[in-house]
């Protein structure tokens, strides 16, 4: 993964006058000492400034044996900063981890690649409102962002990465904003077929009902483990989604009918139906509420190519923009899981050739019909992923997406 980066920072003169007095150790330490990679032990009273990191690094490179060079890392280099990047930012309350690494770069997917993982700090790669983060550049001038002082929250906290919770209770920044996605986790419209083939359904009704509404029982089966008060979403399995490039059967359109809320688990589990929307059928499924599903990545690149179609755009809009939520038909077989950074282009229409040697409107049943190219029109990111489709959220756009728009590698 590429936050794995080796630390070099803030102490890497004093590896370098280590190698250069010839200091014993072990060949490991050794190896760090001559590379300027030795990673700093304690946490120091004062953090240097963005001038005195870049200082370090290269008085630590400049003592380094000229036999032994360190390897050349493949980094961005300064053109991924923005222009207007600040040198110093302290991360607040309501942040999140998209919007600070577009704050500092062109391209906010590449943050792991400049993430410089500071082991001074208890959880290094996290980030808390308070952290102060410093963006600096190295002697080969590749840019690098560090916190360069610890909030107080950050100090003594549980080792993660960078995380979007199901919850907004966790205190470090989520990755994007969570109330983007909080309806579309509770109320789902798509619903994958691994969903529906392992969830719990609804059984039956008191007194041989046909359906039920607001405030009244409803029995269900899968949900033999559920705490009682557990809230799960009641969906009605609507018309089938299939995979336009191959006709697979990727999921179904899904209708939120109501909410259960679990009286007596067991095989047969009692529920109450509350915040009823229409009328709930036997063989609906039941999805655990939006509070019980974590979700926890990291956003990055693919690692193969990819390149599929949005399928289904929720919430049934014609047009799609910025915080939307998308279906797309690639999913974990294709590599597609939760992080993935995509490119979203809008299909060029077909359009009637006229000839360009006349003036005169030709008849277009005789007219030549030219595609017209494929342009870039936004950026997905991956927050949940099946076998063979996943969901997305549009971080950024330029133009308008719609169904049947074409997804890829950035």
């Amino acid at each position: 993964m590429i936050f794995n980066q080796a630390p070099r920072g803030l102490l890497a003169m004093l590896a370098a006058a280590a190698v250069v007095a010839g200091c014993a150790g072990t060949p490991q330490e050794r190896e760090e000492a001559a590379t300027g990679t030795a990673a700093p032990q304690a946490v120091p009273a004062a953090e240097p400034t963005a001038t005195e990191l870049a200082l370090a690094e290269e008085a630590a490179s400049s003592n380094a044996p000229a036999s032994s060079p360190a390897p050349e890392e493949e980094a961005p280099g300064p053109e991924v900063v923005q222009p207007e990047a600040p040198q110093q930012y302290t991360v607040k309350r309501g942040d999140t981890l998209w919007g600070i690494a577009s704050m500092f770069l062109k391209d906010p997917w590449l943050w792991p690649e400049i993430w410089y993982v500071n082991p001074k700090v208890a959880n290094p790669h996290r980030i808390y409102p308070g952290d102060v983060l410093v963006l600096a550049y190295g002697v080969n001038g590749k840019p690098r962002i560090t916190i360069a002082q610890a909030s107080p929250a950050h100090l003594g906290t549980v080792k993660l990465e960078p995380t979007l919770r199901s919850t907004p209770l966790d205190d470090a920044i989520p990755t994007i904003p969570y109330s983007a996605i909080a309806a579309f986790l509770s109320r789902p419209t798509v619903l994958a077929a691994e969903q529906i083939r392992h969830a719990p359904y609804v059984l039956a009704f008191p007194d041989g009902h046909q359906a039920a509404g607001d405030g009244q029982v409803m029995y269900a089966r899968g949900l033999t483990h559920a705490p009682a008060g557990a809230r799960y979403s009641v969906i009605h399995v609507d018309e089938p989604i299939y995979d336009p490039d191959g006709g697979r059967l990727l999921g179904y359109q899904g209708i939120y009918t109501a909410t259960a809320t679990v009286q007596n688990p067991g095989a047969v589990t009692k529920t109450l139906l509350v915040d009823s929307a229409r009328e709930t059928l036997a063989g609906d499924c039941l999805l655990p509420d939006a509070a019980t599903t974590p979700l926890t990545f990291t956003p990055r690149l693919p690692t193969q190519p990819v390149r599929g179609r949005i399928i289904s755009v929720i919430d049934s809009v014609n047009v799609i923009g910025q915080f939307d939520i998308v279906a797309i038909n690639r999913g974990l077989h294709d590599g597609v899981d939760a992080g993935t950074i995509l490119a979203a282009d809008v299909v060029g229409d077909q359009v009637v050739d006229h000839g360009a040697a006349t003036y005169d409107f030709r008849d277009p049943l005789f007219a030549g019909t030219v595609r017209l190219p494929t342009e870039r029109a936004g950026t997905l990111l991956v927050f949940k992923s099946y076998d063979h489709m996943s969901f997305a959220l549009v971080v950024g756009e330029s133009r308008v997406l719609h169904v049947a728009d074409v997804v890829h590698n950035p």
